[in-house]
């Protein structure tokens, strides 16, 4: 398989990337540099009506009065937000897991847009059991990453045959030929409730943890990445009990790396609800991701993707993120949740 291959000096690297979470290198060396990134692009649904699901809303009769136009814009708006994400390579981001897309066609549309086409972006993509018809997906740049398996991991509660959530995808390849994995997540809401529908989360980060310690037992130096809407902050239970994530990178044994807790802590966040910020799209790491040594891939920097265009400029929800829909009422936006991504760095030995 032939690559294509982004080779920087650390030099270069270390002024593109000139943030405390980023990793010293040594300027005499190169480095193959990728960037791996997660979007709630936010109810993204065609135009057709699906008898499987209620998409009721988003049809051009529906409560939303859902047109082809604004469908068109909606692609617009989100091929402009991806393209212009890890904008520090040349080829942008390497690999994009999505969540709240309707279908492979919504895919298919989005990565052949005008922004998107020439990534040559492929699609991983199960249908899920969620009740409004939104799902996870995985994209990749087969340039750089050689897809070998995926999975779905389903969700469900003891004693309640009535729920439905979005599935748990697992994608694993070779990026650059280093072997690879990515969890892509949407975990339950907080409807309801916090305290009420928090054992929703948790029971969905146990099947995560599951998976990742799978995949530690075939291979203690497995590189998983978990990426999603994980409904939860990085302080909240599910993430540092049950996932064991935290913000320090000195981890003890069975411990993962979250580096969205320090902008959590910043009170920097990707969702805003009665005037606060939650930070609940987040990137969890594997211990192998975490070392002194880039003689594999191992994780560089962190980011919020929070452009000013992504805000809402004026009114009562300034600074918020500026939405497709409020209230039925059609705004011309981008998502309710703004994206995050990180960066990859591995040094160039021959």
């Amino acid at each position: 398989m032939n690559f294509r291959i982004i080779v920087l000096t650390a030099a270069i690297v270390q002024i593109l990337f000139s943030v405390a979470s980023a990793q010293t290198l040594d300027k005499n060396k190169q480095y193959y540099l990728t960037s791996i990134g997660f979007y709630n692009v936010e109810n993204l649904y065609d135009t057709i009506d699906s008898p499987d699901t209620d998409d009721s809303e988003f049809l051009p009769n529906g409560g939303n009065r859902y047109t082809g136009k604004i469908y068109k814009e909606k692609l617009e708006h989100l091929s402009k937000v991806i393209s212009e994400m890890a904008d520090k390579t040349p080829d942008g981001l390497t690999a994009l897991g999505v969540a709240e897309i309707e279908n492979e066609s919504v895919l298919r549309d989005l990565a052949n847009m005008p922004a998107l086409k020439k990534r040559n972006y492929k699609i991983v993509h199960y249908d899920s059991p969620d009740r409004r018809g939104v799902d996870v997906a995985f994209f990749y740049n087969p340039s750089y990453f050689e897809y070998t398996s995926s999975k779905k991991f389903r969700l469900t509660i003891a004693g309640d045959t009535n729920f439905r959530s979005r599935d748990q995808l697992l994608v694993s390849g070779k990026m650059l030929g280093e072997e690879m994995h990515f969890i892509v997540a949407h975990w339950p809401s907080r409807r309801g409730g916090e305290k009420k529908s928090q054992h929703l989360r948790i029971a969905a980060a146990r099947i995560a943890r599951g998976i990742m310690d799978s995949l530690i037992k075939v291979n203690p130096e497995a590189k998983v990445i978990l990426m999603g809407d994980l409904n939860d902050d990085p302080t909240n239970k599910s993430i540092t009990e049950v996932m064991k994530a935290n913000g320090s990178k000195e981890l003890k044994p069975g411990e993962f790396y979250n580096p969205m807790t320090s902008y959590f802590k910043k009170g920097i966040g990707t969702i805003a609800y009665q005037d606060s910020w939650g930070l609940f799209d987040q990137m969890i790491l594997t211990p192998a991701f975490i070392k002194e040594s880039c003689d594999s891939f191992r994780f560089y920097s962190a980011n919020v993707f929070n452009k000013p265009y992504l805000r809402n400029s004026t009114g009562r929800f300034q600074d918020y993120p500026f939405r497709t829909f409020v209230g039925g009422t059609y705004q011309g936006g981008y998502s309710d949740h703004f994206p995050v991504y990180l960066y990859l760095v591995k040094e160039r030995t021959n």
